[in-house]
């Protein structure tokens, strides 16, 4: 079964590897799967029981259950995580979760069902299970729920000496830290140094006195996309967090800002395609209809708008019937225009970098552009219908509905997710509908419109 792997420090995740465990799971070699998987770091084997369907992903952990670690269960796609949960014993499921902090015990509980979550709080130990429960006890999606509750703190009046002695002598830090957290008498962090800066500083240098510039906190409440953004926008490792009475209640490490932010960006491409912002390639194919399907239908209802414009113009239509052969070219060239805008938008507002601020200044930007594509599209599509249909005009309204189209696509893309924003609603879960609704709108009735004018 390992043949294939002629290299044994190979620790990548491929197709052969992929054919091999299910060929060893197919003959219910559990030595084999052993020695194909235990080499592999624990985001690999994650992805290989996502990638693998159903029935073989049920088959290899009842041959390799036991080795399922805590590394493997946080890192486990939130899409098969309850299923793979309920095929693990119970033994093994007790020691995955004890081996994790309590911010990656909080992520695998918000998506299981209350019995799950009670029988993973009974296997923590009375100190974790309090954690777990004080965080689990925030809002959703706030930084309460990232955050971990263990922490390293020092009194703001040690010297690097006593800290570097504390830390030795700890039986319970964190498994990773990067900063010893400075706090008050009240329990309020007021500085934090990094490790880096205590082990190059003299045993007699106050903590106080190396600490770092980019020190902030964040309140336990604030939401979790907020997060993202300070730990990004201000080059975070690690940042604590406060209750109400600005008390240290946690920290928030990088890695957990940055997995917010691939979820955010995720959701919003997901968004964006109208299937949902949980579609996974997991998903069975019922699923999948669930989340595309509400969509298509708002689709059809916005698509009829286009066709109650183009009846307007069945006698135009009769009249000139190439104009039905044209029609679909300008409106698909603003729908294609549209999204760029609308993708560059969406993406913008995501981080911060448009604002009420700058909005002015990206719309006329956008609006710039659409002539400028217009005008390039115009002359281009113009003497096309000029050439081939050997009738100017028709090259003319070809080459007028491009720019019309081109300006209102750009316009579209950066006004409707702003407006959407305004009023508190997701830019990038509606913006699509709207936008390739306006385009293809405008686009056929500046088309047809043109048309009734100056053809007929």
């Amino acid at each position: 079964m390992t043949e294939h792997l002629a290299d044994p420090e190979d620790e990548e995740l491929d197709q052969d590897r992929i054919d091999a465990v299910l060929r060893a799971v197919g003959a219910s070699d559990s030595a084999a799967v052993g020695a194909l998987l235990d080499p592999l770091h624990a985001a690999d084997i994650a992805d290989l029981l996502e990638q693998i369907g159903g029935a073989d992903r049920r088959a290899l952990l009842a041959l390799w259950s036991h080795e399922i670690d805590g590394d493997i269960l946080s890192e486990i796609s939130d899409a098969i995580r309850e299923e793979v949960i309920e095929a693990l014993p119970r033994a093994v499921l007790i020691d995955a979760v004890r081996d994790l902090e309590s911010d990656d015990v909080v992520d695998i509980l918000e998506d299981l069902d209350l019995p799950q979550q009670g029988m993973i709080l009974d296997a923590l130990e009375s100190a974790d299970r309090v954690a777990v429960e004080q965080a689990m006890a925030y809002p959703e999606y706030s930084a309460g729920r990232l955050m971990q509750r263990e922490t390293v703190v020092a009194p703001n009046h040690w010297t690097v000496g006593e800290t570097i002695d504390f830390l030795r002598k700890s039986d319970h830090l964190p498994d990773q830290f990067y900063h010893v957290i400075l706090v008050d008498p009240r329990m309020q962090p007021v500085g934090y140094a990094t490790l880096g800066r205590i082990l190059s500083s003299g045993r007699d240098v106050l903590l106080r006195a190396i600490v770092e510039d980019s020190f902030r906190t964040i309140e336990a409440t604030d939401a979790e996309a907020d997060v993202a953004y300070i730990f990004n926008q201000y080059h975070l490792i690690s940042c604590p967090v406060v209750d109400a009475g600005g008390r240290l209640v946690g920290v928030i490490t990088i890695d957990d800002a940055m997995n917010v932010l691939d979820e955010e960006h995720g959701e919003d491409v997901l968004r964006l395609a109208g299937v949902g912002d949980e579609a996974s390639v997991s998903d069975n194919a019922f699923e999948t209809m669930k989340q595309r399907l509400p969509w298509l239908v708002v689709n059809l209802f916005t698509a009829s708008l286009s066709a109650v414009v183009i009846n307007l113009f069945e006698a135009t239509i009769s009249t000139i019937v190439v104009l039905a052969a044209l029609m679909p070219i300008v409106a698909s060239t603003g729908g294609i225009a549209g999204t760029q805008s609308l993708a560059v938008s969406v993406r913008a507002l995501a981080t911060r970098d448009l604002t009420e601020a700058n909005a002015r200044r990206v719309v006329l930007r956008e609006l710039g552009a659409g002539v400028l594509n217009g005008l390039a599209l115009a002359v281009i599509l113009g003497l096309a219908g000029w050439g081939i249909f050997g009738d100017w005009k028709l090259g003319l309204v070809l080459g007028m509905a491009m720019i019309v189209n081109q300006i209102v696509a750009a316009l579209g893309g950066v006004v409707v997710p702003l407006t959407l924003e305004r009023f508190g609603l997701d830019p990038a879960l509606a913006s699509g509908t709207f936008v390739t609704t306006l385009t293809d709108v405008m686009g056929f009735f500046a088309f047809l419109g043109l048309a009734t004018v100056l053809l007929i």
